[in-house]
C-alpha cells in the first residue's frame, strides 16, 4: 500500500513545521514525518528568546514557538497529516520513500518531497573521550530542557559558538556550575550578546585553548586543557587541570544528508555551511526534480533562517503542483527579503559565500536576490 500525499516532509523541526504549515495552507495535502514522539526539533530545547523580526517570532522562546507552530499545523488537520515516531529509512530513484512508523514498514510516494532533516553534532577525539559524563551540547539540552535532568554538578564547555554559549547559560539557569568555556579559535564564534551574559556570570571564556584529555576512573572527574598556537599545536607548559564531572562538546554541526545521497542528489562539500550540502536552485529544489530542501540540511544557520526556508520550500513545492495563489510572487519576495536580512552584515558573509557555491551561476552578491 502506498501513501500518496501531494507533499511529504521529512523532519518536524522549525523548517519542516513551517514547510508543512505553508504547503497545507496553500491547500496541498501534506504528510509530515518526525522520528521523535513530539514536534519542534531543536526548538523544544531552546529556552532563550529569539532574535530577528516579528515574522520570525522575535522575543519568543523557542519552546513556545514549537507549541505555536504545532497548534497552527493542528488547525490545518484536514490537509495535514502528522506521523510522529516515524523514521525515514530510504529514498529511492523512483520517488518512493520508505518509513518505519511505530513498528510498521510503510511506503510513501509523494508528488513532491521536502527534506528538512536538520543536522548532527560534530565530536572531538581526545584521550578518554568515552568516559561517562561526556556529552554533546544537544544531549545536555535534551536532558535539562526536555526531561528536567541535570547532567552533573560542574561542567566544562568545549566551544564558544552560539550553541556553547547558550547551553552554558542554560546550565547556570538549571543550577549547574560552569567551570569555563574553552575555545580553540583566537576569537569567540558566537554572538557577543550571549558571550556577555556568560562573562557577567563570572564564567571565563578561554580562547586559543583546547582540551587535551579527560581524566577519571569510572566517570569524568577532571579535564586537562592547554593553550594552542595559530597552527593548533599545544603549547608545552600551558596545561591546566580543571575539576568537573561533565564535559560538554559544542564544536559545531554537520548537515544530515544521507537520504539525499541515496536519492542521487548532487552534493558539494562547502565548509562555510558545515559539510556536504545539496546543490539546489533558487527555489530550493535539488538536482533531482521534485525534491526540495530547507533548514540546516542546506547549511548550518539559526532556527529563524530555517523557519523562513521551510516556508519558502513549502510555497514552491505547492506552487509547482498548481497550488499557487495570486499573491505568490509577493509572498516569495517577502521570504527572500527576510532571509536577506537574517544573513546581513559580517556575520552573514560566510553563509552567503557558502550558498553561492551551491547555486549554479550566482555570486555571493547575487545570493541576496536568489534565496
Amino acid at each position: 500500500m502506498f501513501y500518496e500525499p501531494d507533499i511529504a516532509i521529512i523532519g518536524g523541526g522549525p523548517a519542516g513545521l513551517m514547510a508543512a504549515i505553508t504547503g497545507a495552507g496553500a491547500d496541498a495535502s501534506v504528510l509530515l514525518l518526525e522520528r521523535d514522539d513530539h514536534l519542534g526539533g531543536q526548538l523544544v530545547k531552546q529556552t532563550h528568546k529569539f532574535f530577528g523580526s516579528e515574522k520570525q517570532h522575535a522575543s519568543v522562546r523557542g519552546v513556545e514557538i514549537a507549541d505555536l507552530l504545532s497548534q497552527q499545523l493542528t488547525d490545518l488537520d484536514e490537509r495535514a497529516t502528522v506521523w510522529t515516531g516515524a523514521t525515514a529509512i530510504g529514498l529511492y530513484e523512483d520517488g518512493v520513500l520508505t518509513v518505519e512508523h511505530k513498528g510498521l514498514y510503510k511506503k510513501i510516494k509523494p508528488k513532491r518531497l521536502i527534506a528538512a532533516t536538520g543536522a548532527s553534532e560534530k565530536y572531538l577525539s581526545f584521550p578518554n573521550n568515552d568516559l561517562p559524563g561526556i556529552y554533546g551540547a544537544g544531549a545536555v539540552q535534551t536532558m535539562m530542557n526536555v526531561h528536567g535532568v541535570r547532567p552533573g554538578k560542574r561542567v566544562l564547555m568545549i566551544g564558544a559558538g552560539n550553541i556553547g554559549l547558550i547551553v552554558s547559560y542554560q546550565l547556570l539557569q538549571a543550577g549547574v556550575e560552569v567551570a569555563a568555556v574553552v575555545e580553540g579559535l583566537p576569537t569567540i564564534g558566537g554572538y557577543m550578546v550571549h558571550a556577555s551574559k556568560i562573562r557577567r556570570a563570572g564564567i571565563p571564556i578561554l580562547t586559543s585553548h583546547t582540551i587535551v584529555r579527560a581524566d577519571g576512573t569510572e566517570s569524568v572527574e577532571s579535564a586537562v586543557i592547554a593553550r594552542v598556537d595559530p597552527f593548533w599545536n599545544v603549547i608545552p607548559g600551558s596545561e591546566k587541570t580543571i575539576a568537573c564531572d561533565v564535559i560538554c562538546i559544542a564544536v559545531g554541526l554537520s548537515p544530515l544528508a544521507e537520504l539525499l545521497w541515496q536519492a542521487g542528489c548532487e552534493m558539494r562539500y562547502v565548509k562555510e555551511l558545515g559539510g556536504h550540502v545539496p546543490v539546489r536552485n533558487r527555489y530550493l529544489e535539488t538536482s533531482v526534480p521534485g525534491i526540495y530542501v530547507a533548514g540546516d540540511l542546506t547549511g548550518i544557520e539559526e532556527a529563524s533562517s530555517a523557519m523562513v526556508e521551510g516556508q519558502l520550500a513549502g510555497l514552491e513545492a505547492a506552487a509547482t503542483l498548481g497550488y499557487q495563489s495570486e499573491d505568490y510572487e509577493s509572498k516569495r519576495q517577502d521570504l527572500v527579503e527576510q532571509l536577506r536580512q537574517l544573513r546581513a552584515g559580517p556575520e552573514g558573509d560566510k553563509i552567503r559565500e557558502g550558498i553561492a557555491l551551491t547555486l549554479h551561476g550566482f555570486s555571493p552578491k547575487e545570493v541576496d536576490h536568489a534565496v
